[in-house]
Parts: structure tokens; C-alpha cells; sequence
């Protein structure tokens, strides 16, 4: 595989190898005196398993040159009120008495972890400490959720500024009155700076320069419709699809039984490639006979991928 961009997406319906082939992409930078980081996003927390280590929301170093983070849900909401929690609790409680536990209610509505997972991969991005990131991302449908989310949270600030609108003398009079402070930030400043943000990510997951996308799949019907979906998705959203992996593909057959099975697989296989073969490099990946698991597994994956 060639893999020029910094940040390498792995991406495909559950089950397909994700992992596998994201830890071992990751395994062979980091051999190349690359300093990487896996990151996970998906709820099932299996980079852990996959090197035989514990690995939670802090980056942990898993051998030379490679780091791992699992970022929990609980991890993302503790960022974002970090970064976000006091311009927020700023301005809403120029509107009304409220305590600084409304932040836990606020980081907690829907699409605001999504968005800010997506600007700590930027963030990371940006940083330049690693060399390389890797990121193992969730099944399919949460992952295009991920990739939607700057703009769907444009079009949320957008609504929400016109309802603040609205509201604004309703709201400049009740402060008046109840004699409350007035904040230093109105809150078009905080939805002009989100906006800002979602822009600033919307172009990185576009800019094909930093950002790549392998596709991972199994040559079988379900496996294949999705891939074809996600490479569908990716191009309404801009993104290409650089590398398509296809995983557990039978190579030898000893009996009827694998026999009708790669002839199967074969059809599917050359679907991919007649579909996709003019943009992508299609990579074949063998059925291996024992579970890659652990780093000495992983470097046989490593061969298959990078030769």
C-alpha cells in the first residue's frame, strides 16, 4: 500500500478486519522510525485485545515509535467541557441562574461528541507529535454519521442563531429586570467560532493531501454492499477512497466445502476490482488458518499490506 497522507482512516461495516489491518498499517509506520498513534473511536474497545494490552483514553506506548488511545465517550465529553465548558456556562448564565452542571446536559445532546472527536483528530493533526495517526474508526454507519456531522452542526448553529434572534429583546429585557449580568460574550460569538470549527473540519476530512481512506470489506454479499456504499457516501462528501482491503479471502482450496466457497468469493472480488480498480488499489488479504492477535501475528498482516 502506498500511503503518503498523515492521517489514515480504516473504515467498513463491523467484522471485516478494521482493526486488524489499522494496527497493522500502524505496527509497520512506527517499524519505519515513524512515530505513530492508533486511535479508536469505535464503543468496542479492541485494540486492547488486538495487542494483548491494556489501553484506555491516555495514548500508551506499545512498542517502539507506537502509541494507542481508545477515546471513550466519557473521555470526549471531559475534553469538551474543558475546552468549551466555561464560554458556555458564560453565556447561559447571562440569561437565567443556572449552575455549572448544565454543561454535563449540554456535552451530552446528541452530535456534540461526534463533533468534537473530529477536532481532536484534527487538533492531534495539527500538533505535528506524531509522524503518522491511524485511525481505527467505528462500524460504518456511525462512522458516515461522524463524517456528516460539521455539516449538520452548520445547519443546527444556523437555526439556533435565528431562534436567538427572536428571542434577543424578549431576552435583554427579562436580564434587566431580574438584574443579571450581562455576558462578555454574546452568543453569536460562541455559534460564529463552532461554525468556524466545522468548517476547519470539514476541509481537513476533504483535503486528500492529509487525510486517506482504506476501505475494508470481506468478499461476501453484505460485506461488498456496504463498501460500495461508504465509497458512495465518501464521494458526495468529497472524500476519495485510496486503498479497498479485502479480507479473508480464500486462496487454496482443499475441499467442496472452501472449493464452492472461493468460487464465491471470486465473483465478489471481481466485482470490487472491475468497480473500483481504476481509483483504488485493491489489496487482497488471505484467510489465515490461526487469530491475528498480538504484535508477532500482526507483522504476517504487515507483509500482506506492504509487501
Amino acid at each position: 500500500m502506498n500511503l503518503p497522507q498523515k492521517v489514515i482512516m480504516f473504515g467498513g461495516k463491523g467484522g471485516v478486519g478494521k482493526t486488524t489491518t489499522s494496527a497493522a498499517s500502524a505496527l509497520h509506520f512506527s517499524s519505519l522510525g515513524e512515530k505513530t498513534l492508533i486511535l479508536s473511536t469505535d464503543p468496542v474497545l479492541s485494540l486492547s485485545d488486538m495487542f494483548e494490552k491494556k489501553i484506555g483514553d491516555k495514548e500508551t506506548l506499545i512498542a517502539e515509535n507506537l502509541y494507542a488511545v481508545e477515546l471513550s465517550s466519557d473521555e470526549v465529553l471531559r475534553r469538551w467541557k474543558e475546552k468549551f465548558g466555561d464560554e458556555v456556562y458564560e453565556v447561559l448564565s447571562s440569561f437565567a441562574q443556572v449552575d455549572y452542571d448544565i454543561i454535563d446536559y449540554i456535552g451530552g445532546a446528541p452530535g456534540i461528541d461526534e463533533e468534537f472527536m473530529l477536532d481532536y483528530i484534527l487538533e492531534l493533526a495539527d500538533k505535528g507529535e506524531y509522524d503518522r495517526i491511524v485511525w481505527d474508526t467505528a462500524p460504518a454507519g456511525h462512522t458516515m454519521r461522524l463524517l456528516n456531522m460539521p455539516v449538520q452542526f452548520i445547519e443546527h448553529l444556523d437555526a439556533a442563531a435565528r431562534v436567538y434572534m427572536s428571542m434577543k429583546d424578549s431576552m435583554d429585557k427579562l436580564q434587566r429586570a431580574a438584574g443579571i449580568k450581562r455576558s462578555r460574550r454574546s452568543i453569536f460569538d460562541i455559534i460564529d467560532s463552532w461554525k468556524e470549527l466545522a468548517e476547519e473540519i470539514a476541509g481537513f476530512l476533504r483535503d486528500g493531501e492529509k487525510v486517506g481512506f482504506a476501505g475494508v470489506t470481506i468478499p461476501e454479499a453484505l460485506g461488498i454492499y456496504q463498501i460500495e456504499r461508504i465509497i458512495s457516501d465518501f464521494d458526495a462528501y468529497g472524500l476519495k477512497t485510496g486503498h479497498i482491503i479485502i479480507n479473508g479471502v480464500i486462496q487454496e482450496a482443499d475441499c467442496e466445502f472452501h472449493r464452492a466457497r472461493m468460487q464465491m468469493q471470486k465473483g465478489y472480488i471481481e466485482r470490487i476490482r472491475q468497480n473500483y480498480g481504476s481509483i483504488a488499489q485493491i489489496i487482497e488479504i488471505p484467510l489465515f488458518h490461526y487469530e491475528i492477535k498480538g504484535i508477532e501475528k500482526l507483522q504476517v498482516v504487515v507483509e500482506k499490506l506492504f509487501g
